[in-house]
């Protein structure tokens, strides 16, 4: 009966390509005649009697008794007197068949919905109870529809026989009386997945049981289809949604169906042409009817089961695919991927594959990802790789943009799919389109840089099989390829990223430590051996592969897959550590001899030894001899260079194996302190000579580079022996006081002075026995003295000395400078130096003139490059944090964070981590004293502005106070206390000098009302109180202003205009109103027009003046809805005229869709596709070497 559609849709399927058509093209056909038809076609009255539906010759049957009963006189008689008796029976006989409707239909429910019955065991007894009534049977199976979509109301006899499809939707959706957004469906947990589950489990086992002999009767199955198919036109959610799950696991299991037949089909028109092809002495006539007329059954099946999937495609999927509910369009999406992959004769064609096309733009990652997902399942296969050509050379621009999507799973999922496209489909990928994946593996998100990681390897292996020729190891040529990509790509330090990235897949290649120690060994001659940037890149690339080898863990950015290592993999881990150990030790000495002389390149080296076991340098005796050539080659590393960090990994080195656990540790002691000793001679033999001015350059640079060293060892050990506070605090005192020290003196000065300070207390804190009075003096004393060299050093003009001195003076007041109060204080706090005035002001004005100012603004940093800005801004970024740790600990009170409050907005972009994480401190400390200074802060801000202040300095602080008002948090209970003392130190402020005429303080109130609303009702009141009350007659527009921000408890606090309804919503309100009268065929277009018939009714003229929530704050939107609630219940008490009204607004609140709001149906051409537009989403690794560079500020 639904063979009207079939000549249409293969009219659809049979055009050259529909890949270039719009969904709307499809609708246009659909919206005319398709859905009017399908509505009817349930009962749709056929030409002959014989092949009439019993159910719908009953139904004329009552309609004719019907109409006759009503035309017939009242005083005939065969028109009997219905009595009272007889109504009570009909009552009480129509309420016992709605009890056994609502308890058949409930048992399936029940056993669908538990999972205690077998599917199949139920679906058997539901079809023995169709055979035996079958129009009772597919009225129980509605209503089990009907409540799987959470509604309560049942489709009665009376219903199911005189109404059609839509009338009993539209009463169904009158008595559906859940207010929530949840149903069956969509409920979270185990129960609502064994819900779903048993739900397609039921359908597709009733299209299993029925697929010989019911499906093909043209009603179970056509009426169930035009049901869903009304259903999934509803406006409710629940009902689209449930119809729709329904419709499309009913095409997948008749799709399957459909190709069981395809194939049977073959198979008996094979074996029928072969009996035709026999000599006509040994046909079989009886054998060939049989075979023919099998065939021509097997046909008609095909066509009926055609006819059926043209009408869930059309009637369900061509709709819903483009529904506002982001889950029914990856339902459809995802059922798709069946249908394709399981009869690909009939749908693998590029008129259905437009739709996951299509789908790739949509606004919501979960239809995309399903769209890609569906994708995957077809290029997996090597025989639709054909068909798919055309499909992909239209779509492809798009996968590629959306490598960069803003869901970092969707980008993985794409970068998987181009990786099947490229391995299936010769050309598929050209080089520059490939370009797009290969940054990727230097990204955040680990499973988006594993795939991408994947891609280029598949790549590399390409090349590896062009190029080797048997000549060549491929690991060797896998190592050149992969250092030539390193060195290509922009993200230089991120080596330990690309590792990571290719550790799933190329981790054999690079474990590979033999091959990479013997490029790196091998002598450069005649076009052999490596180039110096290819000898950094490899150097970087084994050091970071070392790492990932030993500790099993990813990069700090990116978060491991599993947090606790499994007890294979800390086996093989351990292994792994054993297999480095062995191989590095003898060979480590080499790379260091030939590498000593290169800083990156050394460096990097230095790190080996840390992942080693380093019990194994004592375990034999040729063991030990690498021990004595590793400390020879280090220590001549330390005596070769200056530069900070080889020392610092120098220093590493030689105090992990300096450790007690170790046998061999005297043996390393005893090298460094010959080292030390050394350097200190050095240094000591010209010190007179540079304080009497005497020294040459040499001599100074030896006495430079030996005190580096000095500072460097002594951040790790403890040097107090020998003394070096004394001759740095001397080199001190005469640089400041000639300014003749050079700052190469001066910076390593200061950092041994201040460790010499670090490790008194240390000494002082360890021992056990009572420390000499005289001692702490001293230390005391030496305390004060570095303090007061640090200030003087903090106006020079040389940076490095003065921010050198700043850092040290952060390091040490936080240790020494908290003041102690009390009777008991322990000898150990008692050495302190509380900061006086002089000194807060001194680090004050440091703060304000070298970290709160433009790097712009600077001379000195107009001429440098990236890196050098980005060093400058982390040394800052230091600075800033030693100054806050101030704040925190203590030593400073929180008045003098106003210096940092005040700059958040204007630095919100550099410091504002920090800032942010000083203010959450300082609250935690005292909330009322941090509100008070965050007022301080508006304050002094608000008085620099001076008497003239201009609109857009003040827009600027009225900027900062929103979003220091942001930090207070969202518990208001909490913050009651500081807020009040905000507000009242703010009122203060702006009445100063109001007695005596001066009224320049007033316009703080503006600023004081972003805080507003913050504030609890019972506070509000208090307040009004307080300003009348301190205001008295008083009147100017600023205090009316924050009058009216305390009374609304809005940060709204602007003159409201009138609301203009934007020229956007004005057309589609005249369109709606121009539409009224049209019938409605989707959902997708009436929530716009009962969106326009809700406003209607809500405005007394008829009209409502609109205006978007974008433009209305939180509270305003709250307050507007209580206000249409009221507006409404004083509707619904109007006189009884208006009881149609009030059932059009009973139906309109089951609707999902926000009416306020009034989104427009997306349509698929017009998308703007925000999440993955061609911004970079791809966030890079942080260079920062801690997963949290606030942690170690604050630490």
């Amino acid at each position: 009966m639904l063979r009207l559609f079939v000549d249409k849709s293969e009219g659809m399927e049979k055009g050259d390509s529909d890949l270039d058509s719009s969904p709307e093209e499809l609708d246009d056909i659909l919206d005319t005649d398709f859905e009017p038809q399908l509505r009817i076609s349930k009962r749709k009255q056929d030409t002959t009697l014989e092949t009439a539906s019993p159910k719908r010759l009953r139904q004329r049957t009552v309609s004719r008794s019907t109409s006759s009963s009503g035309t017939s006189q009242p005083d005939t008689p065969t028109a009997p007197l219905t009595s009272a008796a007889e109504t009570g029976r009909r009552e009480r006989g129509a309420r016992r068949e709605r009890e056994r409707s609502h308890s058949a239909a409930w048992h399936l429910y029940e056993a669908v919905s538990s999972g205690r019955s077998a599917i199949v065991t139920v679906v058997d007894d539901w079809l023995d109870d169709y055979k035996q009534d079958r129009e009772e049977g597919l009225r129980e199976l509605f209503n089990f529809v009907v409540q799987c979509c959470g509604c309560k109301g049942l489709v009665t006899t009376e219903m199911f026989t005189s109404m059609q499809n839509a009338d009993i939707i539209s009463h169904l959706t009158k008595e559906f009386n859940e207010g929530s957004g949840s149903y069956p469906v969509v409920a979270g947990g185990s129960v609502g997945r064994r819900f779903r589950e048993g739900l397609c489990e039921f359908v597709s086992q009733l299209v299993r049981c029925c697929q010989n002999s019911l499906l093909y009767d043209e009603f179970l199955f056509s009426s169930l289809v035009a049901f869903l198919t009304g259903l999934a036109d509803s406006q409710v959610r629940a009902f689209r949604h449930t119809s729709t799950l329904l419709a499309m696991h009913l095409m997948s299991a008749v799709v399957e169906v459909a190709t069981v037949v395809s194939a049977q089909a073959e198979v008996a028109h094979r074996r029928c042409q072969l009996e035709k092809n026999k000599s006509p002495q040994h046909q079989a006539t009886e054998r060939l009817e049989e075979l023919q007329n099998s065939y021509n059954e097997l046909l008609e099946h095909q066509e009926e089961l055609r006819s059926l999937m043209n009408a869930i495609f059309k009637g369900v999927f061509v709709h819903r695919y483009r529904d506002k509910v982001p889950e029914i369009r990856a339902l459809c999406v995802a059922e798709m991927r069946v249908w394709l992959k399981k009869n690909p004769a009939t749908f693998l064609n590029d008129g259905y594959l437009k739709y996951l096309g299509w789908m790739l733009h949509d606004k919501q990652a979960s239809v995309r990802m399903q769209s890609v997902l569906s994708l995957q399942r077809l290029y997996e296969e090597k025989d639709f790789i054909g068909r798919l050509e055309l499909f992909t050379n239209r779509f492809k621009e798009r996968l590629l943009n959306m490598v960069l999507d803003r869901d970092s799973e969707v980008a993985e999922e794409t970068v998987r799919l181009l990786l099947l496209i490229r391995q299936g489909m010769e050309d598929g990928l050209s080089e520059e389109e490939c370009s797009c994946v290969y940054p990727l593996v230097f990204a955040a998100h680990r499973g988006l840089a594993s795939i991408a990681g994947e891609f280029l390897y598949n790549l590399l292996c390409g090349e590896i099989n062009h190029l080797s020729e048997g000549k060549e190891k491929g690991s060797v040529t896998f190592l050149n390829l992969l250092t030539s990509f390193f060195i290509q790509s922009k993200y230089h330090e991120h080596a330990a990223y690309l590792v990571d990235s290719l550790w799933r897949v190329a981790g054999v290649e690079l474990r590979d430590w033999e091959t990479m120690t013997s490029l790196l060994l091998q002598e450069r001659a005649e076009g052999l051996g490596l180039e110096d940037d290819e000898e950094a890149a490899l150097i970087e690339i084994m050091i970071s592969a070392i790492r990932q080898a030993a500790e099993a863990t990813p990069p700090a950015s990116r978060l491991p897959a599993k947090k606790n290592l499994s007890m294979k993999s800390r086996k093989l881990q351990a292994q792994e550590k054993r297999r480095i150990t062995h191989h590095f030790i003898p060979l480590l000495p080499l790379l260091l001899a030939k590498y000593s002389a290169d800083v990156e390149k050394v460096s990097c080296l230095l790190k080996v030894p840390l992942y080693f076991e380093l019990e194994a340098y004592g375990s034999t005796g040729r063991l030990e001899k690498c021990l004595e050539l590793l400390l020879s080659q280090v220590c001549e590393v330390v005596e070769k260079h200056h530069e900070e960090r080889v020392l610092e990994a120098c220093v590493r080195v030689l105090y992990a194996l300096c450790s007690d656990r170790y046998t061999f540790s005297a043996r390393a002691e005893r090298a460094v302190s010959q080292l030390l000793d050394t350097t200190l001679e050095k240094f000591i033999a010209h010190f007179s000579d540079i304080l009497q001015g005497l020294a040459d350059e040499d001599e100074v640079y030896t006495a430079a580079t030996s005190l580096k060293r000095l500072a460097v060892f002594s951040s790790a050990r403890d040097l107090t022996a020998w003394n070096l506070f004394e001759p740095c605090f001397t080199l001190l005192k005469t640089g400041v006081e000639t300014r003749e020290i050079d700052k190469e003196l001066m910076v390593p000065a200061l950092k041994c002075a201040m460790f010499q300070l670090l490790w008194e207390r240390v000494k002082i804190s360890d021992e056990a026995v009572q420390t000499d009075r005289a001692v702490l003096k001293k230390l005391e004393k030496m305390v004060r003295s570095f303090c007061v060299m640090c200030q003087s050093c903090l106006p020079l003009h040389q940076s490095h000395v003065r921010d050198q001195a700043f850092e040290c003076l952060c390091d040490v007041l936080v240790v020494f400078g908290q003041q102690v109060e009390g009777a008991e204080v322990s000898e150990l706090q008692s050495v302190s130096f509380p900061p006086d005035e002089t000194l807060r002001a001194e680090m004050a004005s440091f703060l304000l003139d070298y970290i709160f100012t433009d790097a712009d603004d600077n001379a000195e940093e107009e001429d440098e490059e990236e890196m050098m800005k980005l060093g400058a801004l982390r040394r800052r970024r230091s600075q800033l944090a030693g100054y806050c740790k101030l704040l925190i600990y203590g030593v400073f009170n929180l008045g003098a964070a106003t210096d940092v409050f005040r700059n958040y907005n204007k630095f919100y972009r550099d410091f504002g981590d920090i800032i942010k994480e000083t203010l959450s401190k300082s609250k935690v400390i005292s909330a009322v004293e941090s509100a008070r200074t965050v007022c301080l802060s508006l304050q002094q801000l608000f008085s620099s502005l001076g008497d003239e202040k201009q609109d857009g300095e003040m827009r600027e602080i009225r900027d900062l106070a929103k979003r220091l008002a942001m930090s207070f948090g969202i518990n208001l209970q909490l913050i009651r206390k500081p807020l009040l003392a905000l507000h009242q130190d703010g009122i203060q402020f702006s009445l100063r000098g109001s007695d005596e005429g001066d009224r320049s303080n007033l316009r703080f109130l503006e600023i004081l009302s972003e805080f507003s609303f913050k504030l609890v009702q019972q506070d509000r009141t208090q307040l009004l109180s307080y300003l009348q009350h301190v205001c008295g007659g008083l009147r100017s527009s600023c205090v009316m202003m924050y009058d009216r921000s305390l009374r609304l408890g809005s940060r709204d606090t602007v003159t409201r205009l009138p609301l203009v309804t934007p020229a956007k919503k004005r057309r589609r309100t005249e369109r709606s109103v121009s539409d009224l009268d049209t019938p409605t065929l989707t959902s997708t277009v009436q929530p716009d027009r009962a969106a326009h018939t809700h406003r209607l009714l809500c405005s007394p003229s008829g009209f409502r003046s609109e205006i978007s929530s974008d433009q209305l704050s939180g509270d305003d939107f709250m307050e507007r809805s209580v206000e249409k609630k009221v507006l409404i219940q004083s509707r619904e008490q109007r006189s009884p005229e208006h009881s149609d009204v009030q059932s059009q607004l009973s139906v309109l609140s089951l609707i999902e869709e926000d009416f306020e709001e009034e989104e427009e149906e997306p349509e698929m051409e017009d998308y703007e596709d925000e999440d993955s537009d061609f911004e970079v989403s791809v966030s890079l690794p942080s260079t920062r070497h801690s997963t949290s560079f606030l942690e170690d500020l604050f630490e």
